[in-house]
């Protein structure tokens, strides 16, 4: 009977002893596994480390892209400084050559004019009705040239006086009803250059 005690004391020790290495083995894993666990886990600096980072990047994108358009931006500028500038100075050289040479134009129109005043005063001629006739065609040959230039004739034969045409210079009573506020006779012919009134034609008004 004591053997069975004994036997069953020793039985008894020795699953003790195989339950304790089970539980050292058990608890060597649990301690590994929560090794591996807290490796794979991002401490609060590891989380700290990130986030500034990310934000360093935010920081940098928008600034990167801040320069980036000021460079282009400040290209452009430069380049319309650049182009005004050339613009104003071919501007300016425009204008004094159209000031200095305006009226190249106009005087190469009215030399040949020039010209036949030049024969006509050559000639020797004493015939009144020669003079008379050559004195038209010229005439008539600068009217033309003047038309051609965009310079036209007021017109003020039978017209109502019009104050954007005319200047009254004198009043003329006594004319009738059918005269009233027309143009009697023109004292001096006007002129318009190209639909604008550069002289006005001194004319008399009935009364």
């Amino acid at each position: 009977m004591n053997e069975e005690k004994k036997i069953n004391i020793e039985d008894g020790n020795e699953e003790s002893t195989v339950n304790e290495e089970l539980n050292k083995e058990e608890e060597v894993n649990n301690a590994a596994e929560t090794a591996d666990t807290a490796q794979d886990t991002p401490t609060d600096d590891d989380a700290s480390d990130n986030q500034e980072n990310t934000e360093e990047q935010d920081e940098l994108t928008p600034l990167e892209k801040a320069e980036e358009q000021i460079k282009v931006l400040t290209d452009k500028y430069l380049r319309s400084v650049a182009e005004f500038e050339n613009y104003r100075k071919r501007t300016l050289k425009e204008k004094a050559e159209l000031i200095l040479n305006g009226s190249e134009k106009t005087i190469t129109a009215i030399l040949p004019v020039l010209d036949d005043f030049e024969r006509a005063i050559a000639n020797q001629s004493d015939d009144p009705q020669v003079i008379k006739e050559g004195m038209e065609l010229i005439f008539h040959k600068f009217t033309k040239t003047l038309e051609s230039l965009g310079v036209k004739k007021i017109e003020t034969s039978d017209k109502d006086f019009d104050v954007d045409y005319h200047e009254a210079i004198a009043m003329v009573p006594g004319m009738g009803d059918d005269k009233k506020g027309k143009v009697i006779d023109c004292v001096q012919t006007g002129y318009m250059l190209n639909d604008k009134v550069i002289r006005h034609a001194k004319v008399a008004v009935g009364q």
